[in-house]
């Protein structure tokens, strides 16, 4: 779970739980490690040269595991955004171990003390990461961005390129970054805006002691780096997602947006925070009002990205046209080949229909297969990301039995009652009966165990 951290070790022990419970994988067999080292010798002879554009790559500044870079140009009044993906295809062939074993995983795993891979770290963090430290293979995709944020594939090709910084999201200046990257970052905003988009970037959330010794959750928003940059990457997934759906090829992400019980529910929720959300607002005209760095305000995002249906990749069907309710749009995932499976053969596809080429017959049978593949892996992760935050809010509830606290009736069902404490993000079941939904009640803690990742709360009278 990329969204929380831990970087004092606080949660270790529940952790080491989790990864055992969802068989979340570690080490790699070492038939894939010797793979992976025949893999790093191949000598890149598809690539033209680009090495003197001016890449750059923009990251957590922890990471090594480096899927993208970019450089921009004017072209009139449209900017050229060339972005570089690791060419992961040159380096892992069908059928081969790290190929085998990249089906098995679907994709890297994020856990607040470590990430598991979908690669082994000879390739995903050094040989085929867009790193500063020499050239590197890729794949650059070119994309037109229109002054309103419209987007169109203008060309792909596999080149050789040199980063020339290594740029961390928030260490990097304005004038690291390439000349029109906010302008670009300002049209794809407009063009989200203008079809009416729901993208959440919710915050990130970082588990620490406070000064009573209590678990805190602290909410990090995003930087504006980081949303700018999601924005290159969203541009290029849809121009290329545009490009496959005209070839008749591809595999898409769609995801349906919350239903209206979600949405009730979310309603509440803001209710609960203190938000005030007018009546006749829709969700998507509400979330572009909230300000991540108000700490209510994040928290509702959070629950936004936990109210949505979960997204899933379908491939190509004539007469059916493949739409992602928080893009607005028909959108693909194919930036992130170090991290994702099915990126890897997007770009395959992607670079195949750049060049009028008919996509390769492994490519099209692949497709037909990664629905249920990364089905399976998105779940897995959903699951793991679940049981990381139940760890994290009974730990943060740990040693405060008894205490009273301030909730929202959120959903009554089958299940029993939801709740959404008012001064933490914490979403919880109680046995509270004659309440209806948006009801403030008071509740007493009556359980906190973070060893079964468990709270449990009572109503007060």
């Amino acid at each position: 779970m990329r969204a929380l951290k831990d970087p004092d070790c606080l949660l270790a022990e529940g952790l080491a739980a989790i990864r055992a419970q969802f068989k979340v994988p570690a080490a790699f067999p070492p038939q894939v490690l010797a793979a992976a080292e025949q893999a790093a010798r191949r000598v890149p002879s598809e690539h033209a040269d680009r090495t003197a554009v001016a890449f750059v790559t923009l990251d957590p500044a922890s990471s090594t595991d480096l899927d993208q870079a970019f450089a921009i140009e004017a072209s009139g009044s449209d900017l050229l955004l060339h972005y570089a993906i690791a060419d992961v295809p040159w380096f892992v062939r069908d059928g081969d171990p790290i190929d085998t074993e990249a089906w098995a995983r679907g994709e890297t795993f994020y856990l607040p003390d470590g990430k598991a891979g979908l690669h082994p770290p000879l390739l995903a963090e050094n040989v085929a990461s867009l790193l500063p430290d020499g050239d590197r293979p890729a794949v650059v995709f070119t994309t037109r961005v229109a002054p309103d944020g419209g987007v169109k594939l203008e060309g792909a090709e596999r080149a050789m390129i040199r980063s020339r910084a290594k740029l961390g999201y928030e260490t990097a200046t304005p004038a690291q970054l390439p000349a029109g990257f906010a302008d670009l970052a300002r049209r794809i905003a407009a063009a989200e805006a203008a079809r009416g988009a729901a993208r959440v970037d919710p915050p990130e959330q970082e588990v620490e002691r406070d000064a009573a010794g209590h678990f805190t959750l602290r909410l990090r928003p995003l930087t504006l780096a980081e949303r700018s940059n999601a924005a290159l990457s969203l541009a290029t997934n849809l121009a290329v997602a545009d490009a496959l759906y005209a070839a008749k090829t591809g595999l898409f992400r769609v995801m349906a947006g919350p239903d209206s019980r979600a949405v009730a529910r979310l309603r509440f929720t803001a209710k609960a925070f203190g938000l005030a959300w007018p009546e006749q607002a829709t969700l998507e005209q509400f979330e572009r009002t909230l300000d991540a760095a108000d700490p209510a305000a994040a928290a509702f995002m959070l629950a936004i990205r936990r109210a949505g249906n979960g997204a899933s990749y379908v491939p190509y069907e004539a007469g059916v046209k493949p739409w992602h309710a928080a893009m607005a749009a028909t959108y693909c995932h194919m930036t992130a080949p170090l991290r994702r499976l099915a990126d890897r053969y997007v770009v395959r596809a992607a670079l195949s229909v750049a060049n009028g080429r008919p996509v390769e017959g492994e490519v099209e049978a692949a497709f037909k297969r990664l629905g249920p593949v990364m089905g399976k892996a998105d779940a897995r992760a959903g699951q793991v990301e679940r049981a990381v935050v139940d760890l994290a809010e009974a730990a943060m509830l740990a040693d405060r039995q008894g205490e009273s606290f301030a909730a929202v009736v959120t959903q009554i069902d089958e299940a029993g009652t939801r709740i959404q404490l008012c001064d933490l993000p914490v979403v919880a079941r109680t046995t509270a009966h004659g309440v209806k939904p948006g009801q403030r009640i008071t509740v007493r803690l009556d359980t906190a165990d973070p060893v079964r990742r468990i709270v449990g709360f009572s109503r007060m009278a």
